[in-house]
């Protein structure tokens, strides 16, 4: 009978190498092993480490192995990984916490993450742009590690890092220059930060926590021209930026006033119900009201990208029918309720030269209610 050795063929460990892409395969570590962390000189600190072991009385046994040992040599039954890594997982006679089935899962996702990062099409590349600005006593942060994650498997990040538009700063949205300055910086880091980006030609992937005319804004920014995904903050069943897979269609309402001889106001009532009275407190009574909603408008109705479309549909629609009644020349006053990617979208949906200007509102607690925030012009 022929006795098993250690000896692991050379066209094993290239593969090995290759699909670990030179890193260790222990989860949260991915040191590179083919270079020195301190010199910088290339050196070979890598070790092949057994998932099930070599010797049967070894860490993890030989479990499926243990009828056809000649198999433990092969590679999927190999981890490449650092010397501390190969110590620890060996560490306990039965492997303690880093079981053969652990093991086996952290080098599937090492190996298809190593695949996905260096196969990539540039048909499926995608600039992320992450922006954020304080919510009243809230700062918003969004983690780029999340918003990565939300892309898969349609989309993957053109650079490890995004490009973030927002600024640092004490401001609070009931202070007088808050909205000017917020504007402002948005403006100008999308100028700076984005523009360059568009002219590569690569798809956009938008994560935004700010209030929502500041969303309006940004969306109006990047107009429907720029191919785009806009995601949307997912607080049910956990916490998450992912699209759902599943369809799901929402009825979307347009609501007319009974005459279109007074200035026009627009009510979005997606993500909550906006009674008319906070409206007339702030505007007066000689307005013509549309509204646009929902039967029971509530932050988390949107679950996936086909909502989103509805949703730009509908406003589309919404625009030309507002514009007709009232001529584009009439100051649109917008009073929203929405959810975050909804009002990216609805900025985007904007065509700068044939929309009306608007007025955009604000919820404001501390103000007592509504107070104007900003103004978008026609060009």
């Amino acid at each position: 009978m022929e006795e098993v050795t250690r000896y692991i063929k050379p066209s094993v460990e290239r593969e090995l190498w290759g699909r670990a892409g030179g890193r260790c395969e222990f989860k949260g570590h991915n040191k590179i092993l083919y270079r020195s962390s301190v010199t910088q000189e290339s050196v070979n600190i890598a070790e092949k480490a057994h998932i099930y072991s070599f010797s049967e009385k070894g860490p993890r046994g030989w479990g499926p192995f243990k009828t056809n040992k000649k198999a433990l040599n092969n590679i999927g039954n190999l981890l490449l990984i650092c010397h501390e890594c190969h110590c620890k997982i060996d560490d306990e006679k039965d492997g303690g916490r880093y079981a053969a089935q652990l093991l086996s899962q952290w080098k599937d996702e090492h190996e298809k993450r190593i695949e996905m990062v260096t196969g990539v099409n540039p048909k499926n590349k995608s600039n992320v742009i992450l922006y954020g600005a304080n919510i009243g006593d809230e700062t918003s942060v969004i983690q780029p590690d999340y918003a990565n994650w939300a892309l898969f498997p349609k989309w993957y990040p053109v650079n490890e890092k995004p490009t973030t538009l927002d600024m640092t700063w004490e401001g609070k949205d009931d202070r007088d220059d808050y909205w000017l300055t917020e504007k402002r910086n948005l403006v100008q880091n999308f100028e700076r930060k984005v523009n360059p980006l568009i002219q590569e030609k690569y798809h956009f992937s938008i994560f935004g926590l700010a209030p929502i005319p500041l969303l309006i804004k940004l969306g109006t920014l990047f107009t429907d021209k720029i191919p785009a995904q806009v995601y949307q903050l997912h607080r049910e069943p956990e916490q998450s930026w992912q699209w759902s897979s599943e369809k799901t269609d929402t009825d979307y309402k347009i609501i007319e006033p009974a005459s279109y001889d007074k200035q026009p106001v627009l009510i979005i009532s997606l993500s909550g119900k906006i009674d008319h009275s906070r409206i007339y407190g702030v505007v007066g009574k000689d307005v013509s009201i549309w509204e646009l909603t929902i039967d029971d408008p509530n932050y988390d109705f949107l679950k996936c990208t086909d909502q989103l479309s509805q949703f730009r549909d509908t406003v589309r629609r919404l625009f030309v029918r507002i514009s007709e009644k009232h001529g584009i020349d009439s100051q649109l006053k917008i009073f929203p309720a929405m959810p975050v990617s909804t009002a990216i979208e609805f900025g985007r949906v904007r065509m700068p030269k044939a929309d009306m200007p608007w007025i955009i509102y604000d919820q404001n607690n501390k103000r007592g209610g509504f107070v104007e925030a900003l103004r978008i012009e026609r060009s």
